[in-house]
């Protein structure tokens, strides 16, 4: 029978079994991403499977992205600011050593994550930010270069010629005294050497500005993890704009007794939460990693007192990796729009096979 003090004392037991059993669990390779990663969890595997470090199969994964200009939430040919210039987060952790580093507002350096890294690694800081960071990098070693492609390019002129005062004016327009036209034919006119399909894009990212990232966690069979997240921020941002994806404890956070978490998706309401910190806390006293994660959406939906209109305009996906191997993921919405469409949220995993896409739990559905 237990006692009046074993009873007393049962949620802490309860929370103290679960931690114990995490720790004891048989932990194995296990990468997990937002679902641009499909590319950076198999890079990640490839490292860990050769035995190499968390950091270094993490930051290898991402790596991918960050060159690739056609992902345009990460990197060279990330969306840029209102200025046209692209401006670059990132953050990284590395479990056995309980270390971080990041950057933010870095400009004109593809790889943030291993600026990011560089700051964690030779210095005694956490944060370099602006022209401070973008100098660090130079030192040591690393070129500047233009981060804006030919297709980001279009896409931020378009956004230019789409502001509007509050009787429909654009200074980036075609002038009081043109001709009037529908606002298709004015941009088919403004950029006749552009194919259709790409300016259906660029009006799409400029009426409804994505917020990409991309985060990688990674457990190996030794049980060390790390995780990184590097983005290009909010489409159209104000010069200087930081979200969430630097700030260790918002954007990433990895507690090599528990397990860890990162996010995408809108930056100041997990700012405002410290979800990734808060998920792995949730994590050490005994909740699943789903269920870590929906607790966090359920505090952002707080925040704006479960107003589902206000909710809809925007949205913001956790990932949550235990040392155990047990993960999970869950958005704001159970779909994010696209143009004339609706896609079912997905993030990448890898536990040894080819990557593959997983659905997303959600705390909201949308119709």
């Amino acid at each position: 029978m237990l006692t009046r003090r074993q009873l007393a004392l049962g949620p802490a037991l309860l929370s103290m079994a679960n931690a114990a059993q995490v720790r004891s669990g048989s932990p194995q390779n296990v990468v997990i991403s937002s679902a641009n990663g499909l590319r950076a969890c198999q890079r990640a595997m490839e490292v860990l499977r050769q035995n190499g470090d968390t950091l270094d199969a993490v930051i290898a994964g991402v790596n991918i992205n960050e060159e690739d200009p056609e992902d345009n939430s990460v990197g060279y040919g990330g969306l840029p600011n209102e200025d046209g210039v692209v401006e670059l987060d990132a953050s990284v952790m590395h479990g056995p050593t309980r270390r971080a580093g990041s950057v933010a507002a870095l400009r004109n350096i593809k790889y943030a994550s291993r600026i990011a890294r560089l700051v964690m690694e030779r210095t005694d800081h956490i944060m370099l930010v602006g022209e401070g960071a973008l100098r660090f990098a130079k030192a040591h070693g690393f070129q500047e270069e233009n981060l804006l492609t030919e297709k980001s390019r279009i896409a931020w002129l378009v956004w230019k010629a789409n502001l509007r005062d509050s009787e429909g004016h654009s200074n980036w327009s075609d002038g009081l005294d043109a001709p009037v036209s529908k606002p298709s034919a004015r941009l088919r006119q403004m950029f006749p050497e552009v194919d259709e399909s790409l300016l259906a894009w660029a009006v799409e990212v400029a009426t409804r500005p994505p917020t990409g990232t991309i985060t990688c966690l990674a457990l190996n069979a030794k049980g060390e993890m790390s995780g990184v997240t590097t983005t290009s921020g909010l489409a159209w941002k104000i010069p200087g704009r930081v979200g969430d994806s630097p700030i260790i404890g918002a954007g990433l956070y990895v507690d090599q007794d528990v397990g860890a978490a990162g996010s995408t998706g809108r930056g100041e309401e997990n700012i405002r939460t410290v979800g990734a910190h808060t998920i792995v806390e949730n994590m050490r006293h005994g909740m699943s990693p789903k269920e870590a994660c929906l607790d966090v959406l359920k505090r952002i939906s707080r925040n704006y007192d479960n107003d589902l209109t206000r909710l809809a305009k925007f949205d913001i996906v956790f990932y949550a990796l235990r040392k155990d191997g047990a993960y999970a993921s869950a958005s704001l919405w159970s779909a994010r729009r696209q143009r004339e469409a609706i896609s079912t949220r997905k993030f990448a995993v890898n536990d040894g096979g080819e990557s593959r896409l997983e659905d997303c739990a959600f705390l909201y559905e949308r119709k």
